[in-house]
């Protein structure tokens, strides 16, 4: 299959996914503009810089992988996703913990996102560095984004419950950046070969 084709039917199943989880969502349709806004955000600069600055394939699956974990939490709202109930049975959680897959993901793609992009535009081309900014952004993000809720929840405390997606647990902020640390730092570890790979194939390492 060419690479072409890979990506346009890789773009076809998260529309597909993304129209379908549009359809009646479990929650308000705040929750779901608040939870599938990144993707929605996302999808026209990847298409608009396509051309211009295509990314490695690698990195286009991890995307589409992201948006679709974005896509299902705003369907159903991370707190009621089957899934997490599912988990929630196999390990004796007390709580629906999908929201902390979003949250490793949070960090797992965007590492080798950010990996990508500073290899191909800065001089940090391999080595220790790259691997710690490629860490470092997506935490810094990961705070953002709780900040993010954080103002959400002050808006409207009750349409936003959903969004925040705590489920009484006091310590959701802090494990939800924990979990994006450890997704960072799985993806260094497992992916930075792999995606050596991909850009020892358009040149840059």
């Amino acid at each position: 299959m060419s690479s072409k084709r890979y990506l346009i039917i890789l773009l076809i199943i998260v529309l597909a996914f993304w129209a379908w989880s549009g359809i009646e969502p479990h929650d308000t349709r705040l929750t779901w503009v608040l939870e599938t806004l990144p993707f929605m955000i996302a999808l026209p600069v990847i298409l608009l810089t396509y051309k211009r600055f295509p990314l490695t394939n690698l990195t286009y699956t991890l995307i589409a992988i992201h948006a679709m974990i974005l896509i299902l939490g705003g369907h159903y709202s991370y707190a009621k996703v089957p899934l997490g109930f599912w988990m929630e049975d196999w390990f004796g959680w007390t709580r629906n913990n999908y929201d902390k897959i979003g949250h490793f993901m949070q960090g797992f793609g965007p590492t080798i996102y950010v990996r990508e992009i500073m290899a191909r535009t800065s001089p940090l081309r391999h080595g220790k560095w790259l691997g710690f900014v490629s860490i470092a952004v997506p935490l810094a993000f990961s705070a953002l984004y709780e900040i993010i809720e954080w103002l959400a929840s002050l808006s409207d405390p009750t349409d936003t419950e959903a969004f925040l997606g705590t489920q009484g647990y006091i310590w959701d902020t802090q494990t939800d950046m924990f979990w994006c640390l450890i997704g960072s730092t799985v993806a260094i570890i497992l992916l930075t070969k792999l995606h050596d790979r991909y850009l020892q194939k358009i040149g840059i390492i």
